[in-house]
């Protein structure tokens, strides 16, 4: 191993109890999504370790979620910046940290809420750049952008808007989510969303005077086949009507009917697709004089597998060979994250950067602790390497 990356890991072996310090600190700091104290909170907590570093912060007030927190590090430098992401919510309900404390066993694995997906990367970003600056190091600005409600989707929140528009002009991303067991980092994520249809009928009585009504269901029913119709699984192509309600009683010829509908895509041409097939379906009558809206709950974008992606991805893995950080090898999943923003933002972005485990939004959720030292280094010889 040659002397930059000899410097980095000595500087990650010296600081692990920090690091162990910070990371049982910040999941036993409750912090679910619909927990807005608790995420402003964590918030706090890394904004202060981002200060000790020398690094430029702010904080993004939001209204019904956890906030936005950006710090900026080495802002002076002449290269286009590199981005830090991730987010600070989980999915545990509030009281899940006194039934489930962190803790490490006798087979080196940490337990608690959210000590994998995702407190421990927040640790590897703070301490990639606080390995980076003991070398000397100061090519680029790194930017941090960590979320306060990825774990709902952004549902209450702009934070979407927000990570574009930081995150455009950046060369490179790297996301510091769940890490996977078998040293593997993620490419490809699919996207997904939340689309609501509501169907408009005519009421009237079903016994005294059938003729006179437009059933809003009838007209649903037809439309959910014709939109579940356009489903095509070998391409990644997932339309799922998942919830339907409508009408209020089987004497009443019912005047509205409502359904929502999950999807998933692999790209964004096909996301495009899809929405296409659920407008035309709206915009199509088989009962008459009835109508029907669409409504975009929410879309989280696909992490496309672009050539910049894979490119980024190479850099690791040559990286890894240099620190002795192993074999890397690239993974699709189809779980969402925020690293499809940036990527739809055209910048190459590498996710699952984050502590390998397993077991995520349950309790019994663990982090191989050895790999929290593996992965801040990986990140601090990527970034050295990138320069």
């Amino acid at each position: 191993m040659e002397k930059p990356y000899v410097d980095l890991k000595n500087y990650i072996q010296d600081h692990r109890q920090e690091m162990l310090h910070l990371w049982e600190t910040l999941v036993n700091t409750e912090s679910g999504s619909r927990q807005i104290d608790g995420v402003n909170a964590v918030a706090e907590i890394l904004r202060q370790e981002m200060l000790h570093c020398g690094m430029e912060t702010w904080i993004i007030p939001m209204k019904n979620a956890g906030n936005t927190l950006i710090g900026q590090w080495n802002k002076t430098a002449s290269e286009k910046p590199l981005l830090f992401i991730g987010h600070m919510d989980t999915v545990f309900p509030e009281g899940a940290v006194a039934k489930n404390p962190f803790r490490i066993d006798a087979d080196g694995h940490a337990h608690g809420p959210g000590v994998l997906d995702m407190k421990a990367g927040l640790v590897i970003a703070i301490y990639t750049i606080k390995a980076l600056a003991s070398i000397g190091w100061k090519q680029r600005p790194i930017k941090c952008i960590f979320a306060g409600d990825e774990e709902n989707l952004h549902m209450f929140s702009n934070t979407p808007e927000i990570l574009a528009a930081e995150a455009r002009g950046a060369a490179a991303a790297l996301n510091f989510e769940t890490g996977y067991m078998d040293n593997s980092v993620v490419v490809g994520r699919k996207g997904g969303g939340i689309l609501n249809v509501t169907v408009k009928g005519i009421a009237a009585h079903s016994g005294i005077a059938p003729e006179k009504g437009r059933s809003a269901i009838l007209e649903a029913a037809h439309k959910i086949i014709e939109i579940e119709g356009c489903r095509d699984i070998p391409r990644g192509k997932l339309l799922n009507c998942g919830i339907i309600k409508g009408g209020i009683g089987e004497n009443t010829v019912p005047a509205e009917c409502q359904f929502n509908i999950g999807i998933r895509f692999p790209t964004t041409a096909i996301k495009d697709e899809i929405i296409a097939d659920i407008q035309k379906a709206a915009e199509h009558q088989h009962v008459p004089d009835t109508s029907a809206s669409v409504e975009i709950k929410m879309i989280m974008d696909c992490m496309e597998t672009t050539a910049g992606v894979q490119k980024l991805f190479e850099q690791i893995r040559r990286s890894a060979l240099h620190c002795d950080c192993g074999d890397v090898s690239p993974l699709q999943i189809s779980g969402v994250s925020d690293s499809g923003i940036t990527v739809v933002n055209g910048v190459p972005t590498v996710c699952g950067l984050g502590v390998k485990g397993e077991g995520n939004h349950t309790a019994q959720e663990y982090a191989d602790v050895e790999s929290i030292f593996d992965r801040c280094l990986l990140a601090a010889s990527t970034i050295y390497d990138l320069s």
